[in-house]
């Protein structure tokens, strides 16, 4: 095998026409991260995440703060020093805030800016660093969350041990009047650890929801909805729901809360629609249930209207449905730019955060057309479809890109599943190609049709060396409506990770791939499915690279930080009650048919699931099957997934490296 480090350039493929993209390329692109809109829609704020040099620095990418004319798509800076995050346009000023750890502060505060430019004022600051605010609608109170001060008494000595899990901070609800620089913020009563707020449309009322304790856990898996009076700061009701909270949004009129969260407790996603009368405790109604979709995002855009961001399969919508569910209607076709963000504007205008096949994410802008005075008899309606305002990555015209698409196919039970396929760069009728299978994590996600590649997604990085690579959306994932998101409960490992091999006969039946040159990749629960691959199904895949990936389900469970949430969504058994089955479905109970030849990587200080998993699999590994091509990479500084520059690169490398060596002729 050729040595990794010395493996800086990848070659261009033979068949593109065009350079084929590299991992520096990769390493180096710019994406839009939110967006803002201006009340009246004449421009928008947003965010650019900027990555570091992998080459000179190791540490997370910049986040800038930008301004786009609507009108005529000019783009200027506005912040492009340090970092900035949580952008807002400031009721009744039409000014930009944000927050951000400026030179001189000792936490993250809330800083404003001319939409014109400027340096930035700051508003307010806290003894902790602020983690997230909301505007009132007078623009001079915000409503805030902050971890209270750490309590944790000091021993005196030269050393000190970590108390893993004790003194962890709750974040607490405050608001405060910002034009009152001595003005003392307000400690709202929520109890446990306060996550999402939002105002109603006079201020008199506030929603917040807070989770018992500051874990991780108890934030997926137990947040109860409060409703403070503003007159009295204190909290008058509380609002019952089971499961995951997504958001929630007040009605015009303050009656009803919008909520985008879990059907129930077992749901693993917080993307269903829900409404609930805010004035008493009756529980919410689920709306539009047989939705073959999720709701991403709600805004109340009438009295008795949402305007909604909907993931449908592979693609996103954008539209609005009645307060009652019905009357679903998509303003444009869903087969147009996968949208991950939304700011709605007071007239129907929308600025969102989207993505192509082609094009990582960039801002684009909707103006809803005015209605024809006499419109035409029998005319068609208009084939609306946002426009993109940015580019910030040119380049991206000079290099190979692959033909990305959606493709379906029948699992061995007859089950529909959906996947998004990178054909080969310059592919020839009659080749067959090597694969790579990427496979999500959650497995409460999905893979819609936009930008996918990145450091750990070899995407069109691969296919313009000549690969096809394939990311199949199988049962559990979202974006399928609620059935097919529970499918794969209470069986781990089972009919799940069997789609994902069907998927590849599928390909391999269709002429396109080389059943001898199969390869898998994934985090998370996708390095799970990695590890079962190169295990459970090792006779069919002759190459895997598994990230921060599960290996042992019974140490998992005690080493997580989410065993409430694994048993709600995924497991619904207890592991004391099924400790047989959990060890069969790990992948170091079937070790002994491993022929894979695995790469393993992991962050070092991964909280989610713990770098034992990777240890486990690789010393199962290298003690039966010696003779067999594996190894252990950590990352130290790394959690659940790289978030720093050279660790990004560094995966890369390894990665494409890993695949060439094991899946090329």
């Amino acid at each position: 095998m050729r040595h990794i480090l010395l493996y800086l350039l990848l070659p261009t493929a033979v068949f593109a026409q065009k350079p084929a993209i590299t991992p520096e390329q990769v390493a180096s692109i710019r994406n839009v991260g939110a967006v803002a809109a201006a009340p009246d829609a004449s421009f928008i704020a947003y965010t650019l995440v900027v990555p570091a040099d992998p080459k000179i620095e190791n540490r997370p990418p910049a986040t800038h703060l930008y301004r786009i004319e609507t009108s005529t798509g000019a783009s200027s800076p506005l912040v492009t020093d340090g970092n900035v995050s949580a952008i807002a346009i400031r009721p009744k000023a039409n000014t930009v805030t944000f927050l951000a750890r400026r030179p001189g502060d000792t936490s993250t505060s809330l800083y404003e800016i001319p939409a014109t430019g400027g340096a930035p004022v700051k508003l307010h600051s806290h003894a902790t660093s602020i983690a997230s605010y909301s505007w009132g609608p007078d623009g001079n109170h915000i409503a805030y969350i902050a971890a209270e001060p750490s309590t944790r008494p000091k021993s005196g000595l030269p050393y000190e041990p970590e108390l893993y899990e004790q003194y962890v901070p709750q974040r607490h609800l405050f608001i405060t009047n910002v034009t009152h620089a001595d003005h003392a913020p307000h400690h709202i009563p929520v109890p446990g650890s306060t996550y999402l707020m939002a105002w109603n449309a006079d201020g008199s009322k506030l929603a917040a929801s807070s989770a018992p304790t500051p874990f991780v856990d108890d934030q997926y898996m137990a947040q109860t909805i409060y409703l403070v009076a503003y007159a009295t700061k204190s909290v008058t009701d509380t609002i019952p729901h089971a499961g995951k909270l997504g958001s929630f949004t007040f009605s015009p009129d303050g009656r009803f809360l919008a909520i985008v969260g879990a059907k129930d407790l077992n749901d693993p996603t917080d993307k269903r629609l829900l409404v609930v009368e805010a004035r008493n405790r009756a529980a919410s109604r689920l709306l539009f249930p047989e939705f073959e979709g999720q709701f991403e995002d709600v805004a109340w855009s009438a009295a008795n209207q949402l305007t909604v961001l909907t993931s449908e399969g592979a693609w996103t919508g954008f539209g609005t449905i009645r307060a009652d569910g019905t009357g679903y209607t998509r303003t444009f076709p869903l087969q147009g730019p996968v949208i991950h963000g939304l700011s709605l504007t007071p007239t129907g205008a929308a600025a969102f955060v989207a993505s192509t096949s082609t094009h990582p994410a960039e801002v684009y802008w909707h103006q809803p057309a005015p209605a024809p005075r006499r419109p035409a008899r029998n005319a068609p309606a208009p084939v609306l479809a946002p426009r993109r305002l940015t580019d910030s990555n040119p380049w991206l015209a000079d290099v190979a890109m692959a033909t990305q698409e959606v493709i379906s196919y029948d699992a061995r039970d007859g089950l529909r599943i959906e996947g998004i396929l990178f054909r080969p760069v310059g592919e020839q009728p009659g080749t067959r190609y090597p694969l790579i299978n990427v496979v999500h994590g959650g497995p409460e996600a999905h893979v819609h049709n936009g930008w996918n590649t990145n450091y750990s997604n070899p995407g069109h990085m691969a296919a313009a060396r000549g690969y096809a690579v394939f990311h199949p959306n199988y049962r559990g994932s979202t974006g399928r409506g609620i059935d097919f998101a529970y499918s794969s409960q209470a069986d781990m490992a089972g009919a799940e990770f069997d789609d994902v091999v069907d998927g590849v006969d599928h390909l391999i039946r269709i002429g396109l791939v080389d059943a001898e040159r199969v390869g898998v990749t994934g985090g998370s629960y996708g390095g799970y499915a990695t590890a079962w691959m190169s295990t459970y199904y090792s006779h069919r895949f002759a190459a895997g690279v598994m990230f921060v990936g599960i290996s042992n389900n019974l140490s998992k469970w005690g080493t997580g930080d989410i065993p409430e949430e694994l048993y709600h969504v995924h497991a619904r058994k207890r592991i004391w009650d099924s400790w047989q089955e959990k060890l069969e479905r790990s992948p170091i109970y079937h070790v002994h048919n491993s022929r894979t030849p695995l790469l393993i990587m992991h962050g070092k200080e991964d909280t989610r699931v713990h770098p034992a998993q990777s240890l486990e699999l690789y010393r199962h590994l290298r003690v039966r099957k010696p003779d067999l091509p594996v190894q252990l990479v950590f990352y130290p500084g790394e959690g659940h997934g790289n978030r720093n520059a050279t660790a990004r690169y560094d995966y890369t490398l390894r990665m494409m490296d890993w695949f060439d060596t094991y899946l090329k002729p």
